[in-house]
């Protein structure tokens, strides 16, 4: 048979029977969004995503275009471990905004990661819930021992000439996210009850941050803000800096409580995104969790203090991980028991 001969039946074949019918796509109620795991999904040393593939039965293994395979459980939660630092995240978040199996146009986003904290705001393993993500790698930057005696930093704001000049521009590509106020509000008081895990580790561990009270404190639920930057920063002047450019980007209205590395590329694709339909922005919540603090106790320096953490040890590694699970497992639960009411609330 010639081809075009088979070309023609295959035509007639379509047209008699019909074109095979797309699949529906799944509707997903709550997106939670894990960074980094350390191994597997399950059965070993936990990171981000494992506690929330095990205990909410993320069983269903989608193949993904992005860092990971996406899971799915029978009740609309889906999980995505968009790998480490802004550009995975970004990437991550929009092979998954873009896959014709999901319908995400209802879902709500739950990113539940740990970071380091500021002992001025948060103890170790206290959970924090993010009113704005402030991108702290849009900048220009000189090298320290190059900057000007009277600057505070070397780091300088897009369009601008010196250290946290005013007016901050109108026209922001991307140095800044607010989230919905009304919904943060609401997941805030849902969980800030919520009892954390603490143990002697950390209680020895915070009480090296003395003339820090809320450092000192047993862990707790707060509200605040974080910094997302895909450089892993520490130290008490890299604090002093975070706290300003918070303070910069918020109009004095921000507080600064906690890092992150991948916050800005997840809200960036979920801005684009949100442009085209696909998601509702108004629908994201972050929380972080204290796993660390992010500047050196009193008495010791920056470089000792990092040190540690770069051989993988975390005052709070552990507590972290169970905080972001049971503070923002809290809040799926809430969502999911009463789906009629939230999948079409206009917060």
């Amino acid at each position: 048979m010639n081809s075009r001969l088979l070309g023609l039946l295959l035509c007639v074949c379509a047209s008699l029977f019909g074109q095979p019918a797309t699949p529906k796509p799944i509707e997903v109620k709550v997106v939670v969004v894990a960074m980094f795991e350390r191994g597997e999904d399950t059965g070993d040393i936990p990171g981000e995503y494992q506690f929330w593939v095990e205990r909410e039965h993320l069983d269903r293994v989608f193949p993904s275009a992005g860092y990971h395979h996406v899971r799915m459980n029978n009740n609309g939660v889906l999980g995505l471990l968009t790998g480490v630092g802004t550009a995975k995240a970004a990437a991550s978040v929009m092979a998954l905004g873009t896959d014709p199996r999901f319908d995400l146009s209802k879902a709500y986003w739950l990113v539940a990661g740990i970071g380091g904290g500021d002992p001025a705001d948060v103890s170790l393993g206290s959970a924090v819930w993010v009113d704005h993500v402030i991108d702290g790698d849009l900048a220009y930057e000189l090298d320290a021992r190059e900057t000007p005696p009277d600057w505070p930093t070397g780091y300088v704001p897009l369009r601008k000439a010196t250290p946290y000049e005013q007016p901050v521009r109108r026209e922001l590509e991307g140095e800044i996210y607010t989230l919905n106020p009304q919904l943060v509000s609401w997941a805030f008081d849902l969980t800030k009850d919520t009892p954390l895990a603490d143990n002697e580790t950390i209680q020895k561990s915070r009480a090296r941050f003395a003339g820090f009270p809320n450092a000192l404190r047993p862990p707790f639920v707060a509200r605040g803000d974080t910094i997302s930057a895909s450089t892993f920063w520490h130290g008490a002047r890299m604090d002093e800096w975070a706290n300003q450019w918070t303070r910069y980007f918020t109009n004095a209205q921000g507080n600064y409580m906690i890092s992150a590395m991948e916050d800005s590329g997840t809200l960036q694709s979920l801005t684009f995104l949100s442009r085209w339909g696909k998601v509702d922005l108004q629908r994201v919540l972050v929380l972080r969790t204290v796993s660390n603090y992010d500047r050196q106790a009193p008495g010791s320096t920056a470089a000792e203090s990092l040190k540690s953490m770069t051989e993988g040890i975390y005052s709070a590694y552990r507590p972290a991980l169970e905080a972001a699970f049971s503070v923002g497992d809290k809040v799926v639960r809430a969502l999911l028991a009463d789906w009629d009411r939230y999948r079409d609330q206009s917060w």
